[in-house]
């Protein structure tokens, strides 16, 4: 339940705003980079202190700061107070449980939203919190840990290929959210591989062990839905804001944003339908397996029946010498192959019959 609800204890009672961590500790240290960039020069670096950040405030070139770790609210602080950040925003960046969102004021626009990926180890969707906030020249990210699906923008950034280094802050606030989108795409066919992979070894094998997989798959669903489904407001909202901070030139470009999460959500509700009726299609297997053993154990039961009668008259302890009803058979030198021809023939005329019912 820890990709559902995590542990927020610490922060009750506390004023609004103040800076406590919500989260697991994934990084020793935070680490700050830094993209400056426009339609001519490039700068990249890794900086140590985060004050190194602070001349790019009033850089007329666009400036990507990216700060990976989320423990150290120091850090996170000291760039909120350089660069007038609402507390209130500092608040949701820490707090790695915050619903997506999307909020605005006067300078920044701030977008919360969650990053997946599929851990192949141990087989499940993990996801990370991810914040952006949008400035006129400038965007910051903040992310739990180093690695994440942005890595194709900064090449494109570093090899001055596409719109971006012709383009101002806010075409790369999208690009950065359409990296994300585009990566549930991803998420989501493994997660049509895996279902339609049990779909065929619930019809065909269906185990107990089965159960545990589809209740895991429920979960994912789950945890998907509670991580997508908010996009559509953020989305939308940045459709409509009236912020100088989006140009009317990107506005597009959020717009068929918008259909890609969009059509993200109705995969994700298809799948949760299929998964949904997963137990019904294991339930049905098991019925239909068990019919079957019943089914060759009643025609088998129903065959030796009569047989079992011929071989009970036969198996009376009579003395036909002293009974006025004589069994002839019992002293016939071919009684007893006459006895095994009568079962043979029953056998095989109820085998026949139930071949020609289609029962068989």
């Amino acid at each position: 339940m820890s990709k559902f609800i995590k542990k927020a204890s610490k922060t009750i009672g506390l004023a609004p705003g103040s800076l406590v961590h919500v989260g697991e500790k994934i990084l020793d240290k935070p680490r700050v980079t830094i993209i400056d960039y426009d339609q001519e020069k490039f700068k990249e670096k890794e900086v140590k202190n985060v004050e190194e950040c602070f001349p790019f405030k009033e850089s007329p070139t666009i400036t990507w700061i990216n700060i990976d770790g989320l423990h150290d609210t120091d850090i996170i602080s000291r760039i909120g107070n350089y660069f007038d950040i609402h507390h209130l925003f500092l608040e949701d960046i820490v707090n790695t449980s915050q619903r997506p969102k999307f909020e605005e004021s006067d300078k920044y626009i701030f977008v919360v939203l969650k990053m997946l990926y599929f851990d192949d180890k141990e087989d499940e969707i993990k996801a990370e919190q991810v914040s952006i906030i949008l400035g006129l020249n400038c965007v910051i990210s903040f992310q739990e840990k180093e690695g994440d699906v942005f890595n194709p923008i900064r090449e494109r950034i570093r090899n001055n290929k596409g719109r971006i280094r012709k383009s101002s802050a806010n075409y790369l606030a999208y690009v950065l959210l359409d990296a994300v989108v585009d990566n549930y795409f991803t998420i989501l066919e493994k997660m049509g591989e895996k279902i339609e992979s049990m779909e065929d070894e619930l019809v065909a094998h269906p185990t107990p062990k089965n159960l545990q997989i589809i209740q895991n798959l429920k979960r994912d669903m789950i945890f998907l839905r509670k991580s997508v489904w908010p996009l559509r407001e953020i989305i939308s909202g940045l459709q409509r804001t009236e912020s100088n901070l989006i140009q009317d030139s990107t506005t597009i470009y959020m717009r068929d944003l918008y259909d890609h999460t969009i059509q993200v959500m109705d995969t994700i509700e298809s799948l949760r339908d299929i998964v949904s009726g997963m137990l019904d299609i294991y339930m049905s297997s098991i019925s239909n397996k068990m019919n079957e053993v019943m089914k060759v154990l009643t025609i088998i039961a129903t065959i030796f029946i009569p047989i079992t009668f011929v071989a009970g008259i036969y198996g009376m302890n009579f003395d036909s010498s002293i009974s006025k009803l004589n069994m002839p058979e019992l002293k016939w030198p071919f009684g007893y192959i006459f006895a095994w021809g009568i079962m043979i023939v029953i056998a095989i005329g109820m085998v026949t019959y139930f071949r020609k019912k289609r029962w068989l």
